[in-house]
């Protein structure tokens, strides 16, 4: 921790601004999102259809309107659109904690998604402006800030829940309130350089970036595999202790991979860096990713008792808390690297956008696997196909990076 908060503290005022806002974004956030569905389905008695259209709509107003998001961030400046998002989801939550009819529950939801596509890009894109050539360290400490937000919020939602769903969504949108108010006062502007080519013209410049097109292509099987841990592990867990008792499994698999990025990012930044650079260091740890499924396919289900089959998916968990760790600060640094640092919210927002598709049709398709390969009796199939899919996406990366389509220096000091 010693070292952690002496980098933190090694970094200008903005970026370490940034870091503690992006803790403050995730906490808020998952105070309320783990138990949305439940309030929804429960208190408020909709029907699974419409559960699921509250939920895909917020979903698809942050994903698909990621390039939206970051086209104004190049064009307005970081700022205005950092505090827009945050104010955006404060009125979002407020909004999720006095409706009770479905479409005030949709409008709610959309206006919580489109927050996220305004401040995302933006922030990633101010990050990597503030830190410079030290983009690659910004990123670390900032990914450990992000994690922390995540093991943070559940918590505190949880306690919250104890009273009801509005109180925790009032909770979520007091500290999205008091995160606008922050950076109004405390960030300070980042000025965006005047535009004189029109909104589809860089567009049409971010689409002709062909290494970065073919980049964001080979991330796709990265984040469907890193987004497993919300998807394929909660299933899994329940079909190992059951549905009531999953949920404790299931905060041990993400105590563990959240440590081991709050614990571990630095470091593993830092050996990655230092071995391979920014294009290799993306394949070995999308190779991390791939592998982390092995114990999962070696042990499946509970033919060999619960705990080995509880412990196997613990150690699925650890693996992809390093690949992740291993693959997001380069993944973000290539990003604007590929950019050429031109338009580079743009790029992040359409980066977004490209593995947020590739997620959804991935999930649509593991999900399906998932089913039927447990129906069959052969759930070693659906694991199999999850290393397949992390082996095919590191034999991308490794192609571009041998090509020399992602290797610059990198400086993680």
């Amino acid at each position: 921790m010693t070292e952690l908060f002496a980098t933190y503290r090694s970094f200008p005022r903005p970026s370490r601004l940034l870091m503690v806002n992006q803790f403050a974004i995730n906490t808020g956030f998952y105070m309320l999102m783990p138990y949305l569905a439940g309030y929804l389905a429960g208190s408020l008695g909709l029907a699974a259809w419409a559960v699921g259209l509250v939920l895909g709509v917020r979903n698809f107003a942050q994903q698909g309107m990621f390039l939206l998001g970051g086209t104004l961030a190049d064009r307005f400046g970081y700022k205005p659109l950092i505090v827009a998002g945050c104010l955006l989801r404060t009125g979002g939550f407020v909004l999720l904690a006095l409706a009770d009819s479905l479409p005030a529950l949709v409008v709610a939801a959309a206006a919580t998604g489109f927050a996220g596509a305004l401040f995302n890009p933006a922030v990633r894109a101010y990050l990597a402006a503030d830190s410079g050539p030290r983009r690659v360290a910004a990123f670390a400490v900032f990914n450990v800030f992000y994690q922390t937000g995540i093991l943070f919020g559940p918590i505190v939602g949880l306690a919250l829940m104890a009273i009801d769903f509005r109180a925790t969504a009032a909770g979520a949108a007091a500290v999205f309130g008091l995160l606008t108010l922050a950076q109004l006062r405390a960030l300070p502007q980042h000025t965006a350089p005047p535009r004189t080519t029109s909104v589809l013209d860089d567009w049409r410049v971010v689409l002709a970036n062909r290494p970065f097109l073919l980049f964001a292509a080979a991330m796709i099987g990265c984040s469907a595999l890193s987004f497993q841990v919300y998807l394929a592990l909660p299933i899994q867990a329940a079909r190992i202790v059951g549905a009531h008792s999953a949920t404790v499994l299931m905060t041990g698999v993400f105590v563990v991979s959240g440590v081991i990025a709050i614990a571990g990012q630095l470091r593993i930044t830092r050996w990655f860096a230092r071995r391979w650079g920014r294009g290799h260091s993306l394949a070995f740890g999308m190779v991390i990713l791939a592998t982390s499924f092995v114990p999962l396919l070696l042990v499946p289900g509970t033919g060999l008792g619960v705990w080995p089959a509880a412990g196997a998916l613990l150690l699925t968990a650890a693996a992809l808390g390093v690949g992740t760790a291993a693959v997001f600060p380069f993944e973000m640094d290539t990003v604007v690297a590929l950019s050429g640092n031109r338009l580079v919210a743009t790029h992040y927002g359409l980066y977004n956008t490209i593995v947020g598709i590739g997620i959804l049709l991935g999930n649509l398709g593991i999900g399906t696997l998932l089913d039927a390969t447990h129906h069959a009796g052969t759930s070693s199939l659906a694991w199999a196909t999850l290393v397949a899919v992390g082996g095919v996406a590191a034999a991308a990366l490794l192609a571009l990076a041998r090509a020399g389509r992602l290797d610059a220096p990198v400086s993680v000091s």
